[in-house]
């Protein structure tokens, strides 16, 4: 089994060395560069080293590979840097994205001929809608789409060097497998009457069964799910989608709040709510979020009850699902400053790119809310105008004379 890292800045190291931790020798991590100064820069340091409350690890044992070399200067380049044979081009089984957001799409774009039915991606990145972009832009066939797996991350971490990593902030990752296009249950063991019903658990054999059908499509799957919950110095967790999502959509509306608030007054997450005025700008943002989820949700709703009836079956017995309360605008409000307090010291994910001139990733977290809200014609102003001063500030950046 063959693990990739693709994106190997602070959160693709953290996860980089804690894989390389729990996973046999005979297992391989390549780590895809994005470009050969990047490789040459490990190659000097020879390991990657995460830094946890004062104390150092290191890691070493990985492959390599130039993101997006052209297959002909591959000899060429792997000669250079004196690494004959680690360079492939060849099918990926599992892939870990710890890209920007705004990068995923074209990423995965340029090495999908590399991703078969048989591989897995993890998903790890702020915000929503990039798992979507993928389906509709990329793997349109579901036949050759390969298996996709939804994480949200909340540890904190900082590079302080070249593959030097400040693990600041213990978090946790919880994850979720993206449903089957060939129509496999993943989720069996939640059901199985069986089983009483507060032993019923996620399950490994309901991923491949050991009689099952086409076990190698679904062997990358497995492995990569059993070495996510082999990392419990990450506080892994595997939900049901549908749980996931629930997941994702909270902190999408955290960060909607704090990422674009702390980038615009150039503060720290816990000084926002010392003012009153933040307190009522989230208050707006969560309003507004709480009723793009409703909107969302009932027409998924809706959808799913069409189905039930084209499928024959009698929806008379059947309870539509009620809406969550976590995602009502009152929850969402007390999760962001829960998160704000417990993150107090923390700067945010966008006031950093803010800081550096970079691109942010606003646009799949207010200008999710912004898209899904026009799609079922929820109104969503100061989403709307949060999302657009974030874009000015990267296109207008500030030049006192």
């Amino acid at each position: 089994m063959h693990f990739h890292i693709l994106g190997v800045g602070s959160i693709g190291c953290l996860l980089a060395h804690n894989l390389r931790r729990i996973l046999p020798a005979g297992y391989s991590i390549s780590l895809i560069h994005k470009a050969i100064r990047d490789q040459i820069r490990f190659l000097e340091r020879g390991s990657i080293t995460i830094e946890h409350k004062g104390e150092e690890e290191r890691s070493s044992d990985y492959q390599h590979e130039i993101f997006n070399q052209i297959p002909s200067r591959m000899k060429e380049i792997s000669k250079n840097l004196q690494l004959a044979g680690k360079i492939s081009t060849g099918p990926i089984d599992s892939l870990f994205v710890t890209l920007k957001a705004y990068n995923v799409v074209p990423a995965i774009r340029a090495i999908s001929s590399r991703l078969t039915s048989n591989s897995t991606v993890v998903l790890m990145q702020n915000g929503m809608g990039i798992y979507e972009q993928l389906l509709n832009d990329v793997f349109r066939n579901p036949s050759q789409r390969p298996h996709f797996i939804l994480a949200s991350n909340t540890h904190g971490a900082f590079a302080t060097n070249f593959y030097h990593v400040v693990h600041a902030g213990d978090g946790s990752i919880v994850f979720g497998i993206a449903p089957d296009s060939q129509g496999r249950d993943f989720e069996a063991g939640l059901y199985d009457e069986s089983i009483p019903a507060d032993q019923r658990r996620l399950r490994l054999i309901d991923i491949s069964p050991p009689d099952g059908l086409q076990p190698e499509r679904y062997k990358s799957l497995r492995a990569t799910v059993a070495a996510l919950l082999l990392m419990e110095s990450l506080d892994t967790s595997w939900r049901s989608f549908a749980d996931l999502q629930l997941v994702q959509r909270r902190k999408l509306a955290v960060n909607a709040v704090i990422n674009p608030l702390t980038a615009l007054l150039d503060c720290r997450n816990g000084n926002l709510f010392e003012h009153s005025q933040a307190r009522e700008l989230s208050a707006h943002i969560c309003d507004e979020a709480a009723a793009v989820f409703t909107a969302q949700m009932l027409a998924e709703t809706e959808l799913w009850w069409q189905d039930l009836q084209a499928d024959g079956v009698d929806t008379s017995s059947v309870q539509k699902p009620t809406f969550p309360i976590p995602l009502t605008s009152k929850a969402l409000q007390e999760e962001v400053l829960r998160v704000a307090a417990i993150t107090r010291q923390n700067i945010s994910s966008t006031l950093q790119d803010v800081r550096r001139g970079r691109n942010t990733e606003i646009s799949f977290i207010n200008g999710y809310l912004v898209d899904i809200g026009r799609e079922h014609g929820v109104k969503t102003p100061v989403n709307s105008a949060l999302g657009n001063l974030i874009q000015l500030k990267y296109l207008l950046p500030l030049n006192l004379v």
